[in-house]
């Protein structure tokens, strides 16, 4: 991880936040598998609102990429 994420992360969880959520991988192994840990902390109607609003920008981000490759 980058210096610069790793002062970003330890400065937003210095704010001591209500909730918070970190998906972590490592990279991919020779027959393509990679090691995906999720760690939490908080309600967890919070947290599946948190994943469920990340999911939906990170698939209106992929669509626009998409159609911004079409010819």
């Amino acid at each position: 991880m980058p210096k610069k994420c790793k002062e970003h992360l330890k400065d937003a969880l210095k704010k001591n936040p209500p909730c918070y959520v970190l998906i972590t991988c490592s990279e991919n192994s020779a027959n393509g598998q990679m090691n995906v840990e999720m760690t939490y902390q908080g309600d967890v109607n919070l947290v599946s609102y948190l994943l469920h609003g990340a999911q939906g920008m990170i698939e209106e981000e992929y669509e626009e990429m998409e159609m911004n490759a079409l010819p």
